[in-house]
């Protein structure tokens, strides 16, 4: 225990947060995918519902965190620039410890959306964290800092569903409710005692306006260009989640090899990302986070394309393989642009707006997933989810003199 107080008493402030927030995130990354996967399997549960019924029910309250997320996350941001990241940290782990543990006693449906709106929010403890990261670590080391605090979120979003899944076979579903808030209660706890922040509070009145926060801002078209970019991304990930499997099984022969393919595929993007995130990172930062972008644009307009066109599973495993590349290339550099462009007294405001951006991407991808299926074939989903990129290259392409202007 001495040498461990010791760790923490050596260092630079934001080498020791890092570790800190990165296992945070790790574990908030479990406990959000531990009971994702079984969200409607545990609303099937909570009454008598025909299918029609069981989709609905499912798809507004698995979406209702999404809902909540985007509407108060601006208001958090603005409470993160008065008050400091700390207590945004604070107020998103113990939040989501007791919605998520009183999950584990909802007997109604109406019950278990009441929660999940209210889970959307107190959420935001990754947003907070790359927010407190940004702030604190020195501009030269952000790229390899923000890319390596990404993997935490990732790496525990990968175990979740393989912790969760054990645990629903051998303790039933409310277990597994019960066990994520635990893990929550956990990260409060961590967050108290060693996130550090040095942070003095504001008064209201010296608090930016939305008015006054546009012109601190050295180039807001490449804030605006990199919230839209949030938005496309997560509208061309979450389009295709709903028909993920379901192409699996049209591709496999064997049905009980479906599921096993199904993880597969679902898995392969993050195991790349843990490896290739944190050397975008570092190479952003020696060459321009503005050429990592259009590097994994390119690449992820080429993959999903390629996708369209697939007719073996070995194609669809090896190019979601290459989609965990181009992910490790976009999401940490969209990031890192935000940070570097963003005045200190004005982050967890801009990362708040564009955790609201990724709200309405991960509202909206979905459907738009499923209505294409539904009418088109499951391929063509990955040609919409092409054509989604094609415009975050024209968004891109016409704000890439202030990308280039600003270094980032």
């Amino acid at each position: 225990m001495t040498k461990f107080k010791n760790y923490f008493a050596s260092g630079e402030l934001w080498q020791r947060n890092l570790l800190i927030l990165w296992f945070g995130s790790f574990m908030t990354g479990i406990g959000s995918s531990l009971i994702s996967p079984f969200l409607s399997l545990y609303v099937d549960t909570l009454g008598v519902f025909t299918k029609k019924e069981l989709s609905f029910q499912s798809g507004l309250i698995f979406a209702s965190t999404f809902i909540t997320m985007a509407i108060v996350s601006p208001l958090w941001g603005k409470l993160a620039d008065q008050k400091g990241r700390k207590p945004m940290l604070l107020r998103a782990s113990l939040g989501m410890a007791i919605m998520i543990f009183s999950m584990g006693f909802v007997t109604k449906a109406w019950q278990l959306l009441i929660l999940r709106l209210l889970l959307g929010a107190f959420s935001g403890y990754t947003s907070n964290s790359v927010a407190l990261m940004a702030i604190i670590t020195p501009k030269e080391h952000s790229g390899r800092v923000l890319g390596t605090l990404s993997t935490g979120t990732v790496a525990g979003t990968l175990l979740g569903p393989l912790f969760g899944g054990v645990v629903v076979a051998h303790a039933g579903y409310k277990m597994t409710f019960w066990i994520t808030g635990i893990i929550m209660f956990f990260v409060f706890l961590l967050t108290v005692f060693f996130v550090k922040e040095h942070f003095t509070p504001k008064p209201k009145d010296k608090v930016l306006s939305a008015k006054a926060l546009t012109q601190v801002i050295d180039h807001p078209k490449v804030i605006i260009a990199m919230l839209l970019t949030t938005t496309i991304l997560q509208l061309t990930d979450k389009s295709i989640s709903p028909i993920l499997s379901l192409y699996v099984r049209q591709l496999v022969h064997n049905p009980q090899l479906v599921t096993i393919y199904s993880g597969i595929v679902a898995s392969a993007p993050g195991v790349v990302m843990l490896f290739f995130t944190p050397l975008f990172g570092r190479l952003g930062d020696k060459i321009g986070q503005y050429k990592i972008l259009l590097f994994g644009l390119v690449l992820s307009f080429t993959i999903y394309l390629t996708l369209g066109f697939s007719h073996a599973i070995w194609q669809v495993i090896l190019l979601r393989l290459f989609i965990g590349v181009s992910d490790s290339a976009l999401a940490p550099s969209v990031q890192i642009i935000l940070s570097q462009n963003s005045p200190q007294e004005a982050t967890g405001r801009i990362f708040s707006y564009n955790q609201t951006m990724q709200s309405i991407g991960a509202i909206g991808g979905p459907l738009i997933g499923s209505t294409v299926s539904a009418y088109f074939d499951y391929r063509y989903v990955f040609f919409v989810s092409a054509l989604f990129i094609v415009l975050n290259i024209l968004n891109y392409a016409t704000n890439f003199s202030q990308l280039k202007e600003s270094r980032y």
